[in-house]
């Protein structure tokens, strides 16, 4: 009997979650939590890095500011050049230009390479790697995206983005924390190590993808083309209000950026503290998207998003006030239970509505409004604590969410009306 009872319960989980029996889909869950991983524990590195060698909260601006750059200006022809390719082999070119890049940074760690070079330089070839890491992304993100149209049915759309979110959180709650404990044991030169051992196991997951078609072969005008993908999210009310929302929610309520000064001035925690505290939204996301798997969310998304995206706010205003480790690490981790809600719902919207032959045109918009937003974000944290000081900072930008959220409640009807059930009937 207890048997039976094991194998109805498996059954009612795989009923529930049928992504997870697509062979190819388990690799994509791979290679999503293992770069993101990978990439976390990078900038997290180099965050403290870079805070350390300056002591300038300018300088943590800066490398936001680096990657943002190439994150703008390369994604609309990235998405061109994404959707006339074999999405499998693009994301495979992506892994590989991380590999490079990782050992790049590595070497700069090195004690040889510091003495040699000085600070100035070793700080302007970190922001040019970051920079150059901003390029790759604004190519990954859109192949990562139309991989996924490719291997998941339509109709499991919102189960996929669920699991696919899941395995993206997992790697942003451990990447974080294992660079903090890396670099309280053995220093930032061990971590990049570890960054690149990790993306060289990518290798593994993406080879076992088989090619898929290029369903975008004819070729229109470069600059047409282009500009397909803004014009279909501006077309899409309930797109582009969810893109919106999240680009400015992320763009003044991101605090993650000021975290090494929280950590040394504020919390007076050490390195350990430090990568707990920067994996605490991660945290805080994979405990919501563990509930989501079981309870997913197929009722008033677009009500759902603006509830979440506003407690999301109130958890960074708590955080920037607060100077007490575990309340901050509490507001941190509620943050990114918000932020999933958030996630999973827009996501979904962006698959559901996208057609196949866009999928890396419209991702590429998606970069520009959201991905880009993070760094963007990390920019004007920096410059915002260089001019008010670092909790006026943080509690002004959750404020301003605050305000986004009204704006956009009022100004996009079709985003607080929007439904799945609609949208998933139409194959």
């Amino acid at each position: 009997m207890e048997q039976d009872g094991g194998n109805n319960s498996r059954s009612g989980f795989f009923k529930k979650n049928p992504v997870l029996k697509i062979r190819e889909f388990l690799s994509f869950l791979s290679i999503r939590f293992g770069l993101i991983f990978a990439l976390n524990m990078q900038i997290t590195i180099i965050f403290y890095w870079v805070y350390h060698i300056t002591n300038d909260k300018l300088a943590l601006g800066f490398v936001g500011l680096a990657e943002v750059i190439p994150a703008i200006g390369c994604s609309l022809f990235a998405g061109h050049f994404v959707d006339l390719s074999e999405k499998r082999k693009m994301v495979l070119t992506c892994i590989i230009a991380y590999i490079l890049l990782g050992a790049s940074l590595f070497i700069l760690t090195t004690p040889y390479s510091f003495n040699a070079l000085g600070l100035q330089p070793t700080l302007y070839l970190i922001y040019f790697l970051v920079f150059c890491g901003g390029v790759i992304r604004s190519f990954m993100g859109p192949s990562v995206f139309s991989l996924f149209g490719l291997i998941v049915p339509r109709k499991n759309y919102a189960n996929a983005t669920s699991w696919s979110s899941m395995a993206w959180q997992t790697g942003s709650v451990i990447g974080p924390l294992a660079a903090g404990v890396l670099i309280a044991f053995d220093g930032v030169i061990a971590g990049m190590l570890a960054v690149v051992a990790v993306e060289l196991l990518l290798l593994i997951p993406i080879l076992s993808i088989s090619t898929k078609p290029i369903l975008k072969k004819e070729k229109e005008p470069i600059l047409q083309s282009l500009t397909m993908g803004i014009k279909f999210v501006v077309k899409t009310p309930a797109l582009l209000g969810a893109q919106l929302l999240d680009m400015f929610s992320v763009l003044f309520g991101g605090a993650i950026a000021l975290l090494p000064v929280y950590q040394k001035e504020i919390l007076h925690v050490d390195e350990v503290g430090f990568g707990i505290l920067r994996a605490a939204p991660g945290i805080g996301a994979l405990l919501t998207l563990g509930i989501l798997a079981f309870l997913p969310l197929r009722t008033h998304p677009g009500r759902k998003l603006f509830a979440a995206v506003t407690g999301f706010a109130l958890c960074i205003i708590g955080f920037g006030i607060s100077t007490n480790f575990i309340l901050s690490f509490f507001m941190l981790l509620f943050s990114g239970m918000f932020d999933a809600v958030s996630v999973v719902i827009r996501s979904t919207i962006l698959q559901l509505v996208t057609p196949d032959n866009m999928r890396g045109r419209v991702a590429s918009v998606n970069t520009m409004f959201v991905s880009s937003s993070n760094e963007l974000g990390d920019f004007e944290s920096g410059v915002m604590a260089h001019w008010l000081g670092t909790v006026r900072a943080v509690v002004v930008g959750g404020c301003l969410t605050l305000g986004v959220v009204a704006v956009t409640f009022f100004s996009a009807p079709q985003l607080r009306k929007f439904g799945y059930e609609e949208e998933e009937v139409k194959e």
